[in-house]
C-alpha cells in the first residue's frame, strides 16, 4: 500500500470556535487516537487531496509536531452543502497490531461468457479486510478468465494470505449475467 506524507501542527485551543476560524484560514481539524495519547492538531486542506480523493487505498505518515508516525483515515466529515472538507479522524497504525480498512476491487482478464454476450454485474466495489499494515494490499485482484453466463465470484474464492476478510465467504463479488441477446441466440439455435 502506497504512503502519503502529511504533517500538521498541534491545536493551542479546542473547540467549535478554534475549529470555525482554522477551517477559514484553509486549515483542516484532525485528531489521531490508537497509540499512548491522543492528539488535536490542523492540517493544511490541500495535503488531503492525494490521501482522500484518490480512488486507491493509502496510508498517511503523519508528522504531528515533533512525533511521525503511520496512521490511517478512520473517518472524515464533509459539509453537507459545499462538500467541503470539515473534520478527519486518524487511526495510528502499532507494528503487530492489525487494522480493518476497505480495499478496492480490480477485475482482470476477461469473461467468456461476456464475450457471448452476458453482462458484469460488480457487487461490490470495495471488501473489508483485517490485517497488519504491510500486509494489506492496494486493491484485490479479481481474476474473470473463466466465468461463463450465470457464473458467480465469491469472496471464498479469493485466496489472499495474511488478510482475512470481515465479509461471509459465500457473499458475491460479481456475476455474469444473461442478457436478451444471448436468450434470443439461444431460442434460435434450439
Amino acid at each position: 500500500m502506497k504512503s502519503v506524507s502529511i504533517s500538521g501542527s498541534l491545536r493551542e485551543n479546542v473547540g467549535k470556535k478554534d475549529a470555525k476560524a482554522q477551517r477559514v484560514n484553509g486549515m483542516v481539524p484532525c485528531v489521531l487516537y490508537g497509540g499512548k495519547q491522543q492528539y488535536q492538531f490542523v492540517v493544511p486542506e490541500e495535503q488531503f487531496r492525494k490521501l482522500l480523493y484518490t480512488p486507491e487505498v493509502r496510508y498517511a505518515e503523519l508528522t504531528v509536531g515533533d512525533r511521525t508516525c503511520n496512521a490511517i483515515v478512520q473517518a472524515t466529515q464533509f459539509h453537507p452543502i459545499s462538500d467541503k472538507l470539515l473534520h478527519v479522524d486518524f487511526l495510528e497504525v502499532i507494528d503487530g497490531k492489525p487494522i480493518t480498512i476497505d480495499i478496492p476491487i480490480k477485475i482482470t482478464g476477461t469473461s467468456p461468457g461476456v464475450l457471448r454476450g452476458g453482462k458484469l454485474a460488480k457487487k461490490v466495489r470495495k471488501l473489508k479486510v483485517k490485517g497488519e499494515l504491510k500486509d494489506i494490499p492496494e486493491n484485490i485482484m479479481v481474476d474473470i478468465s473463466n466465468l461463463e453466463i450465470n457464473d458467480t465470484f465469491k469472496i471464498g474464492n479469493l485466496g489472499i494470505d495474511k488478510i482475512q476478510f470481515m465479509e461471509s465467504p459465500n457473499k458475491i463479488i460479481l456475476s455474469i449475467l444473461t442478457t436478451r441477446n444471448v436468450e434470443a441466440s439461444a431460442e434460435n439455435e434450439g
